[in-house]
């Protein structure tokens, strides 16, 4: 018989802590003798920045993977700069950046950091939300890996990020009309057929 069909797995926040702590266990002993030293918990990383931001530096949302810190545009570069250095936390590892296209919402665009500290074991994840003629502070001095990341944002959803080294397009044509990631940007590409059919054409008239 057939496999019963199911929506997409989401585990609850609940249970994504409980793996989270029982593999950092794990974790922790391959990586630090006899398991001395653990992955931080979500609730440390809260309190730590709490005591550093206050209530209205950010807010936290719940999501399947765990809590994500939603801060201001404005605050977003102090943030980051704090995960980083601050020594409770040492997230020294920008595993990911990436633009999101929500639309119809407001602000429309949010910028998604993912986080590793290897140096004391732990993740977090970092968004911003802004609107289309919003610029975000670069972060590719706090993380060098932003620096392609970052181009790679402004390339599909023409985020601008202020003070960019380099901020040009990574994987089109400076000449490209668009921003493929955005959702009203057509399903089929703007005129994508129009060369193919005109060197088609010719071919014809050249075999006659």
């Amino acid at each position: 018989m057939p496999a019963e069909a199911r929506g997409p797995a989401c585990r609850s926040h609940q249970t994504a802590r409980k793996d989270h702590e029982r593999g950092s266990r794990w974790r922790g002993q391959d990586r630090f003798s006899a398991g001395e030293k653990r992955m931080m918990a979500p609730d440390t990383i809260i309190a730590t920045l709490r005591q550093r931001f206050g209530e209205g530096g950010f807010t936290v949302e719940e999501s399947c993977e765990g809590s994500v810190f939603v801060v201001p545009r404005n605050k977003l570069r102090e943030f980051l700069k704090a995960m980083r250095d601050d020594e409770a936390l040492g997230f020294d590892m920008l595993t990911d950046l990436f633009g999101v296209d929500r639309h119809t919402a407001k602000p429309r665009f949010e910028v998604v950091y993912f986080l590793n500290s290897l140096k004391n074991g732990g993740r977090a994840t970092v968004k911003t939300r802004i609107d289309g003629t919003d610029s975000v502070d670069t972060a590719s001095d706090i993380w060098r890996a932003a620096e392609w990341l970052e181009r790679e944002v402004f390339d599909m959803f023409g985020i601008d990020f202020k003070n960019h080294p380099d901020l040009r397009r990574i994987l089109l044509t400076d000449d490209f009309d668009g921003y493929p990631l955005r959702k009203d940007f057509p399903t089929e590409g703007r005129d994508f057929d129009k060369p193919f059919v005109v060197e088609f054409e010719e071919e014809k008239e050249g075999a006659r």
